[in-house]
């Protein structure tokens, strides 16, 4: 839902709802008594401003005008048979830009809270053989602040190009201020309202290309690289902070959260598909779109990728990022699909 004008300032409300299910069809994962199925849902209410609601006066023309954009939210993640997170969230961040080729969206402050509803006597036993796993799903704080930046070329062009990266740190603010309070940077069990808070640096970066070979037929190419690097409070990232890969958006030909890190086998009677991320990710797809009739389309497309652990936690064999194993650990598939273009949706079949 979203209102215009909302308090007739040029104020615009939105309110989102938005869930997903997750199920396997066919036969049982090996071994597992029942098959896989998660879900996923939450919502946010966001207020966005036309100008940078700031403690000092700017004085800058932008190519647009500016906006301070405030918001809530929450969600939650079920995994069958598992766990079921929540987190909640609040952000503030300022939207401008200084070309019209040049976005940036900056977040001075986004403080999140992850904690565990609940969890089975299954996966409580897998926690506990796992270090991995009890930290990054532990309750706690996540502060962070973040910024991106977005270039998209100018429409004129033949063979438009999209480039976004995003770089966000969590936990550095506070850990300075303990600093100060004569404790040590880097010192690790620091709390925020008794909590846990995590503290690490993460970048990602998207780029996108599009050759127009005629009127109604093109040729998308994409690649997006990820690392996050935990220190200081966190041993490792954020369960809801870390990468994973396959999937409908992602590489087609596998289950989500199906592929990694690295060539790691996960024993499906125990661990299924719930430590299947990774600190570094590497994803690449091109895609082929011709016309078929009217606005139905189709489409032909190689996607390729991975996700990796930056460092040998201990039990997941084969997990950690190496060089020289890269290329050979990359999951590859490829399909064809078809698109039926609504101009305000397109439904996508593959």
């Amino acid at each position: 839902f979203t209102k215009r004008n909302a308090f007739r300032g040029g104020e615009k409300l939105d309110i989102n709802l938005d869930g997903s299910y997750e199920w396997q069809v066919g036969n049982n994962v090996q071994g597992s008594n029942s098959q896989i199925n998660s879900y996923e849902y939450g919502g946010n209410v966001s207020l966005e401003l036309p100008r940078l609601l700031l403690p000092f006066r700017m004085r800058h023309r932008f190519y647009t005008t500016p906006s301070t954009f405030l918001k809530a939210s929450s969600n939650v993640l079920n995994r069958a048979d598992y766990f079921k997170m929540h987190t909640v969230s609040g952000e503030l961040t300022y939207k401008f830009q200084t070309s019209a080729t040049s976005m940036h969206e900056f977040s001075p402050l986004i403080i999140e809270y992850q904690f565990m509803n609940s969890s089975t006597t299954k996966f409580d036993s897998i926690r506990v053989a796992n270090p991995y796993l009890t930290v990054s799903m532990q309750n706690q704080f996540i502060p962070k602040m973040k910024y991106t930046y977005t270039y998209i070329s100018p429409s004129v062009y033949r063979n438009p190009i999209q480039w976004e990266t995003s770089v966000t740190e969590a936990g550095n603010v506070i850990s300075l201020g303990y600093m100060l309070a004569g404790k040590k940077w880097n010192e690790e069990d620091k709390t925020m309202f008794k909590n846990p808070y995590a503290q690490f640096l993460k970048i990602q970066t998207d780029f996108r290309k599009t050759w127009q070979l005629s009127n109604k037929t093109q040729l998308v190419g994409h690649i997006g690289v990820g690392l996050i690097y935990s220190y200081g409070n966190s041993s490792s990232a954020p369960y809801n902070e870390q990468f994973y890969i396959g999937g409908a958006n992602s590489i087609r030909a596998f289950a989500a959260r199906s592929i990694g890190p690295g060539n790691y086998k996960p024993d499906v009677t125990l661990l299924s598909y719930i430590d299947q991320t990774g600190d570094i990710k590497l994803q690449a797809n091109l895609e082929y779109r011709f016309n078929i009739f009217g606005n139905l389309y189709g489409a032909a497309f190689l996607d390729a990728g991975n996700i990796w652990a930056t460092k040998d936690d201990g039990y997941r064999t084969g997990s950690q990022f190496k060089l020289s194993n890269m290329f050979k650990e990359l999951a590859t598939g490829t399909g064809i699909g078809i698109r039926y273009d609504l101009d305000f949706l397109i439904i996508r079949l593959d």
